[in-house]
């Protein structure tokens, strides 16, 4: 839930606020906990108390009205809402020179999916992630947030105003490879397909795919193939995994 008046975002669920304490506490302008929780966070209201910053005792009730979620598991911390860099140059080269990789995402549209990449991309260690200026994708929110379970602290965001633009911009520098239901290259190939340079990993929107464009400046397009031994009707019924389910196979597939 963002304040829009203070320009604040609420962090809630006990992993994230938890990570977010231990990681970066200097972030949080105020604090908010349950009786239950009160316990497990007075390092957390030592810092604030030096900085003069606020911590309360609420209610649960109170907690839902200041974080907006039910799933606020009885903690909720307040931060400045986080201003995503745009992606320059500068940036990429430092990437190309540390071989860092990077995920991509062509309008990832769910908060919790996009939570739920995060928290794969910090577990495998994939710490770039970028996303576009459009309204079809999600950005960083309290359910997105909360969703990662912490992964928010161990990634950072860039924006771009076109993918089609940077991939062009990136051609022979990373490889860059999206992700497509009807192609033949399955998943475990990317140990084939990448060599000294860093990759960019393209995660397309969950009903559409990535778009036409986007595939056109892929250097290769990859699947997650059927389990063997399914029937024909559940193959058919089942077209594809969610995106995020599948952003943590190719991370794993990338870490191997």
């Amino acid at each position: 839930m963002k304040n829009t008046q203070k320009n604040e975002l609420a962090v809630c669920g006990y992993a994230a606020v938890k990570k977010l304490a231990e990681k970066n506490p200097d972030k949080i302008k105020r604090f908010y906990f349950t009786q239950e929780r009160m316990g497990e966070f007075g390092d957390l209201c030592k810092i604030l108390a030096s900085k003069k910053r606020p911590y309360n005792k609420v209610s649960e009730d109170e907690l839902l009205k200041i974080c907006g979620s039910v799933h606020h598991q009885g903690v909720v911390a307040m931060i400045e809402q986080p201003e995503i860099e745009p992606l320059n140059s500068a940036i990429t080269d430092e990437w190309l020179h540390k071989k860092e990789s990077a995920l991509l995402l062509d309008r990832v549209g769910n908060a919790n999916n996009l939570g739920a990449i995060v928290r794969s991309a910090a577990f495998f260690g994939c710490k770039n992630i970028i996303i576009p200026l459009d309204e079809a994708q999600s950005s960083i929110t309290t359910s997105s947030y909360r969703v990662a379970q912490g992964g928010m602290e161990f990634v950072e965001f860039f924006s771009v105003k076109s993918i089609p633009n940077l991939l062009k911009a990136l051609k022979g520098k990373m490889v860059r490879i999206g992700t497509e239901v009807n192609t033949k290259k399955t998943v475990d190939c990317i140990k084939n397909l990448t060599g000294k340079k860093p990759v960019l990993i393209v995660l397309g929107n969950e009903e559409h795919g990535i778009s036409k464009e986007v595939k056109e400046n892929c250097d290769e397009l990859i699947t997650i193939p059927f389990g063997a031994g399914f029937p024909t009707e559940e193959v058919q019924a089942i077209e594809s995994l969610n995106v995020a389910q599948a952003a943590a196979i190719i991370l794993y597939e990338m870490r191997k």
